[in-house]
């Protein structure tokens, strides 16, 4: 990615301790599709930490809406994704940030008629 396609890029923790994990995590991380939006977890800005405490990796994410009826889904999906894409043990816990338009890594999608 360039540098200007970063700004609202999140850095996880796992970017200082285990940087050779952050492109399968994203790779694995891009593949949960909100299935309401039609756009993947890390295009909405959802998902908000990741770090690795003794070999299980921990994911925070928030949803788009705090009933998001897609919830479990998504939060079963991520969790496999991640445990996947890095071969190890995952949990995902729901943070209570509330979600906007502005965290999304990809702003173009206001164009799309998303807001």
């Amino acid at each position: 990615m360039s540098e200007e396609n970063d700004l609202n890029l999140i850095t996880w923790d796992i970017h200082d301790t285990h940087p050779a994990l952050v492109e399968p995590l994203r790779e694995g991380l891009s593949k949960v599709i909100d299935p309401e939006i039609g756009m993947n977890v890390l295009q909405l800005g959802l998902i908000r930490k990741v770090n690795i405490e003794e070999g299980i990796t921990k994911v925070s994410m928030i949803l788009t809406t705090p009933f998001c009826p897609y919830a479990p889904a998504m939060i079963e999906a991520t969790r496999k994704a991640t445990q996947e894409a890095l071969n190890q043990p995952a949990t995902v816990d729901m943070g209570t940030a509330a979600w906007d338009f502005s965290m999304m890594e990809d702003p173009a999608a206001l164009d799309w008629g998303m807001y």
